[in-house]
């Protein structure tokens, strides 16, 4: 009963059946992907005014990390507070997380105490697990799979950086590095919103063909297109964004040399790569950054990186994401109750006095 109360609120407020979890941008329309980004777009101006609207009054936020993030926890735990909620940081050993406890116990066990769960998981079945038992939202803070909450977050950024004269489905995003989890959430979003996507990198190290036909699915719908290519220079020749990120992640440290001498120097984001494509393009990478390997001070640090836009930006993101799914699912006692429940608890006291 509580889950159909639920689905039923969803459609009185948006008028369609709406996924209860954001664990990958895949799991919904171009449509609804903008209805997010107006809704993010709504309350960074609200914020940036002073005004963000305390909308998840009373709510509370499980974010459960299996490893450390700055740009995650800060705007999962700032977002909340400052829509009127309250955020737990829950990391290994202070739960037991598939451990000494199921994940369905867990998912069970959190469902009843908050109103939403933020995990980022070393694992993408471990989140999607999560989700399965969970009859509260999950929202997918990162996988070895995907990263849905940054890549909307950077498709926001970019619709604020506009060249001139294009529209969000005239862009051209170029990655240029490994296929990480980043790589693989951008070319399916990008692909989704109409956009021109090229991954640029070394055959060994580019998108799976899981990843390209996912993308090349897309572009079907969309009109957008997907290239995968070892030509750094012609890849960036009409870039409107140009996008990288690690050159290794947890868990391929011992790779750290091999990966290096493949991708230095042709892949390195730095100066003479960069004036190799259109004077409007835009840097984008999702930090945290291996300043001097994977890009250079010298264009982290340029006119033409918004890095820290991104950044930003993730707080305004998780805002809209919290209040997206939370905010519908809330129930709300009329002044009437709320009453009525005080005065039985203060007549409880008096009682005992």
């Amino acid at each position: 009963m509580f889950v159909q109360r639920i689905r039923t609120a969803n459609q009185r407020l948006y008028g369609i059946m709406k996924p209860m979890h954001f664990l990958d941008t895949q799991d919904f329309s171009k449509p609804e992907l903008l209805e997010m980004m107006k809704m993010i777009r709504l309350l960074k101006t609200a914020d940036k005014a002073g005004a963000c609207p305390p909308l998840l009054e009373g709510a509370s936020l499980g974010m459960i990390f299996e490893e450390p993030s700055t740009r995650t926890r800060v705007s999962f735990e700032v977002a909340m507070t400052k829509l009127g909620g309250h955020a737990l940081y829950l990391k290994p050993g202070e739960i037991h997380l598939g451990v000494r406890e199921s994940l369905s116990d867990t998912a069970n066990v959190l469902e009843r105490m908050v109103d939403v769960i933020e995990a980022r998981t070393l694992k993408h079945e471990t989140v999607v697990g999560l989700a399965k038992d969970a009859d509260v939202p999950v929202i997918n803070g990162l996988t070895d799979y995907n990263h849905p909450t940054q890549v909307l977050c950077d498709v926001f950024t970019m619709t604020e950086h506009l060249p001139e004269g294009k529209r969000m489905e005239d862009l051209s995003v170029v990655f240029v590095g490994d296929a990480t989890n980043v790589c693989n959430s951008l070319a399916a979003i990008c692909t989704q919103m109409g956009m021109r996507f090229t991954h640029v990198a070394p055959a060994k190290y580019q998108l799976t063909e899981v990843v390209r036909k996912l993308a090349r699915t897309n572009c079907e719908v969309s009109g957008g297109s997907l290239t995968v290519t070892e030509n750094v220079g012609e890849a960036v020749s009409d870039a409107d964004f140009i996008y990288t990120d690690l050159w290794w992640w947890v868990g391929q440290e011992d790779e750290i040399p091999e990966r290096r001498d493949t991708f230095m120097p042709d892949y390195q984001v730095n100066a003479s790569l960069v004036k190799k494509a259109p004077a409007h393009c835009k840097v984008m990478h999702c930090l945290p950054a291996s300043r001097g390997v994977e890009a250079t001070d010298e264009v982290l640090d340029s006119p033409q990186s918004i890095i820290f836009d991104q950044a930003e930006n993730r707080l305004h993101t998780e805002k809209g994401l919290l209040v997206w799914f939370v905010y519908p699912r809330l129930e709300r006692a009329s002044e009437e109750t709320r009453r009525k429940h005080e005065e039985t608890i203060t007549a409880f006291f008096q009682q005992q006095s």
